[in-house]
């Protein structure tokens, strides 16, 4: 990964999340010449906060259902579509998952459970499980913690989960494997104008302190919460058009889930879904909705915290409080607001693509869900080339992972650190080992079984700058186990210093 680049591309994304690195892989597997850029690392922000499901969206169809709205329904139906797509294009970060909706009240059972069949019977072909009803011995066998009283049966049901964070990294390096120039710690300064049309950008190389121009036939703003002011670079008269909302999310001890289910919480005071869902050996919880102002490294608020504490202990026989939260994040959707709601909530998770009379592009809102056809609907307005991302799967799905795993077994002979690497990388855990082979297989982190060759792979291959790059947006050892992630710190920045030639 060099840091020389051209000056002169087909196309310019602004943005390293969801929808820039979507776009980043449709347009260079269609022939386009394309640079992204990203002004901190790529996922920071939202696309790395997310509640990590691949879904339709349950509180979308009770809504559409309710309200005769077809624009939530085929919402629902396109991220059914996508959501199967999506689970066969990225298997090593992505897989199915059952979620159980706990029923304290009989009338509330062909309720629920109707509306989980439509949820099946919506997604057809697109299918990936069925819908039943669990019986209350069996929940409390698998989860001896929920809370018994009143506790009638559980509706059950199937959505898709993923590594997010990880998510973009494999996008961006397939698009990179076909020709894209991918850079983070790059921040556009300034967009360039020729006769009041937009023709590229002065970016800012965080890393290496150079400015440069770069000169494109088409500039994309895909910086999601962000999109505002970049839009606004091109003309300062612009009104708006993103309405900020937090979602908080908190991670908690595996013993809160202990089964391999996720709960789905169906309705809270305020009228939206909970869910508490396995995640990477822990229970990730959220997902909060506020409208708030945009800050680039945000605190979470404890308001949001009372909020899904106060939410899930009802559910369970056992209290959960502030000092059983493991990490807690939070991130901003990008919602559109063109009508000025009064709600946050209200707002569809639709996304707009808009092109101002300067011709910046500028794409917002959606969902990681629908990312890629998101990128697909885009692309076809730059170029006749069909879209071939339906069924591309990203690096590191290219082989058989239970067939790597048997492999990989065979030289580490530690099954947990196996199935790890394998759930991060998959089938790039080869280039991990031949690494190890040269520097050793030492671990920066014997408690997690963190190996240094990860380090030097994810520098060299991932495009890692900074410990936090690592500890949060590659391994996410900062949400499953935030004091871990801290004491090894300065160990992985000194081997940063030294991958990269920096003199102490």
């Amino acid at each position: 990964m060099s840091d020389k680049f051209e000056s002169q591309y087909d196309l310019l994304i602004i943005g390293g999340g969801a929808t820039g690195s979507g776009i980043a892989l449709d347009a260079t597997l269609r022939g386009l010449k394309t640079i992204l850029v990203e002004q901190n690392d790529f996922a920071e922000g939202t696309s790395s906060r997310s509640t990590k499901l691949v879904h339709g969206g349950v509180r979308y169809l009770e809504d559409a259902v309710k309200h005769f709205d077809k624009e939530q329904f085929d919402l629902v139906k396109e991220g059914l579509r996508e959501r199967y797509k999506f689970l066969h294009n990225a298997p090593h970060l992505s897989y199915k998952v059952s979620l159980l909706t706990p029923l304290y009240h009989w009338w509330e059972v062909p309720y629920i459970y109707a509306g989980l069949f439509l949820y099946d019977i919506i997604s057809g072909k697109y299918r990936i499980g069925k819908s039943t009803i669990v019986c209350r011995k069996e929940i409390i066998k698998n989860d001896p913690s929920i809370k018994k009283k009143g506790l009638k049966v559980a509706v059950k049901y199937y959505d898709g989960a993923f590594n997010d964070a990880r998510m973009v990294i494999a996008l961006l390096q397939s698009a990179e494997e076909k020709g894209a120039v991918v850079k983070n710690y790059t921040e556009v300064k300034n967009l360039i104008k020729k006769d009041g049309k937009v023709i590229g950008a002065t970016i800012y190389d965080k890393i290496n302190d150079k400015y440069q121009e770069i000169y494109a036939k088409y500039t994309v703003n895909a910086t999601g919460a962000f999109s505002d002011n970049i839009r606004k670079m091109a003309d300062k008269s612009l009104k708006n058009i993103i309405r900020p909302s937090s979602g908080t999310h908190i991670v908690l001890d595996k013993k809160y889930l202990p089964l391999k289910s996720g709960i789905m919480i169906p309705k809270t005071k305020d009228g939206r879904v909970l869910f508490m869902l396995p995640y990477l050996g822990k229970c990730l919880v959220g997902t909060t909705d506020n409208e708030a102002d945009i800050q680039e490294n945000p605190v979470v608020p404890e308001n949001d915290i009372k909020y899904l504490l106060e939410h899930i202990n009802q559910y369970f026989d056992i209290q959960i409080t502030k000092k059983d939260i493991l990490s807690s994040f939070t991130g901003f959707r990008p919602l559109i607001d063109l009508n000025h709601e009064k709600n946050s909530a209200s707002l569809i998770r639709e996304h707009i693509v808009e092109k101002l009379p300067c011709g910046l592009i500028t794409i917002a809102g959606g969902k990681w869900t629908t990312y890629r056809n998101m990128a697909e609907g885009l692309v076809d307005k730059l170029t006749d080339k069909p879209c071939i991302t339906h069924d591309y799967k990203v690096v590191g799905s290219r082989n058989n992972l239970k067939t790597i795993k048997k492999d990989i077994l065979l030289i580490l002979k530690d099954s947990d650190l196996c199935d790890r690497l394998t759930s991060l990388y998959g089938d790039r855990v080869f280039k991990i080992i031949n690494i190890a082979k040269k520097e050793g297989f030492d671990f920066i982190d014997k408690k997690h079984k963190i190996l240094k060759a990860e380090i030097l792979y994810c520098i060299r291959y991932e495009y890692v700058k900074k410990p936090f790059d690592f500890l949060t947006r590659r391994v996410m050892l900062s949400y499953t186990d935030e004091k871990e992630s801290k004491k090894i710190t300065n160990d992985i920045s000194t081997i940063i210093k030294q991958e990269f030639g920096i003199i102490f």
